[in-house]
């Protein structure tokens, strides 16, 4: 799926599932910007033949400076998020972190694309939103992280429901448990769990969710909005 002659923005886009998505984006040859708080997103930038923008999601200032130096926009990745309430039940979670996850997960989110529809009506551009399957299996001690990514799913459909007359399409991928840096703190347990719960048994990649996100980032998806893919190796199913 080509995405050549199309600038598409991926936020988070330092490490991780983010910059699989980068990686792969570039290489579909697309012109890449990645935004992301993180110092390392200069050297993963120039690493994979990217653009680098430093950008607190959870600030418009710095949200508008990004978005100000773009120029033109086809595509828009949602994908910086942090999860911080691992490990914590509910009454342990305390409000600051509650917070905080919602602050950086959901308003960051609302703010980024908000900040981006001048440049994707032009374009009539694509935003896909990352969630999270959790979200969909209420996965304990987890929840101000599925608070918010539940929240992207519903965001995701209001902003299908209000893009479409622009002709702006919305959609999300949900991926499982993914072996990157951010999960290394999830127990043992959790993981066994989903190996046994999957369809496919194996531990999932950050490259297995690349091929949705291709999709939804090109023209083969041109008529499909206000979806939510699961990518868990059937962990979820719809």
């Amino acid at each position: 799926m080509s995405l050549r002659n199309k600038t598409v923005l991926i936020t988070g886009g330092a490490r991780g599932l983010g910059r699989a998505f980068a990686e792969a984006a570039v290489a579909a040859g697309a012109e890449v910007v990645i935004g992301d708080i993180a110092a390392s997103v200069h050297d993963t930038a120039r690493q994979i033949g990217a653009r680098a923008v430093t950008v607190d999601v959870s600030s418009e200032e710095s949200i508008r400076a990004l978005v100000g130096g773009l120029g033109k926009l086809d595509g828009l990745v949602n994908n910086a998020a942090i999860t911080n309430s691992g490990g914590r039940t509910l009454e342990e979670l305390d409000v600051e972190t509650w917070d905080r996850v919602m602050e950086v997960n959901v308003r960051g989110t609302w703010l980024m694309t908000r900040a981006c529809l001048p440049l994707l009506r032009k374009s009539k551009g694509k935003v896909v939103n990352i969630a999270s399957d959790t979200a969909m299996w209420g996965a304990p001690k987890l929840l101000a992280y599925i608070s918010s990514k539940g929240a992207v799913i519903a965001m995701t459909r209001g902003m299908a429901r209000e893009l479409g007359p622009d002709g702006v399409t919305v959609n999300a991928i949900a991926p499982g448990l993914t072996e990157v840096e951010a999960t290394e703190y999830v127990p043992e347990e959790r993981h066994r769990h989903y190996l046994q719960g999957r369809a496919l048994k194996r531990a999932q990649q950050p490259e297995d969710a690349c091929g949705a996100l291709l999709f939804l980032l090109s023209q083969d998806a041109a008529f499909m909005t206000g979806q939510v893919i699961p990518v868990n190796g059937g962990f979820v199913m719809n």
